[in-house]
């Protein structure tokens, strides 16, 4: 599911909104990963929370220049606050 009024536009949304998904704030179940991708229908970018069968549990948009930008955020993860 992704809500079209809620754009991800700075690394540093995109770290805050990681970090909310690594501590469990969504209250999503089951989560396998979190991916950068393209939808499919019109190439818009987003980032992706998916299930441990690959489905979309949540989406939220990105900017392109998130999207260029937040690969190594995502791939590595957004810093633990300690």
């Amino acid at each position: 599911m992704i809500n079209d009024n809620d754009v991800i536009d700075t690394l540093a949304e995109l770290e805050a909104f990681l970090l909310l998904i690594d501590n469990g704030g969504l209250g999503l179940k089951n989560i396998a990963g979190v991916a950068l991708v393209t939808n499919n229908t019109n190439g818009r970018p987003f980032v992706a929370v998916l299930d441990d069968n690959h489905k979309l549990l949540l989406g939220r948009w990105v900017t392109q220049d998130v999207f260029e930008n937040g690969k190594e955020l995502v791939r590595s993860g957004p810093k633990k606050l300690h």
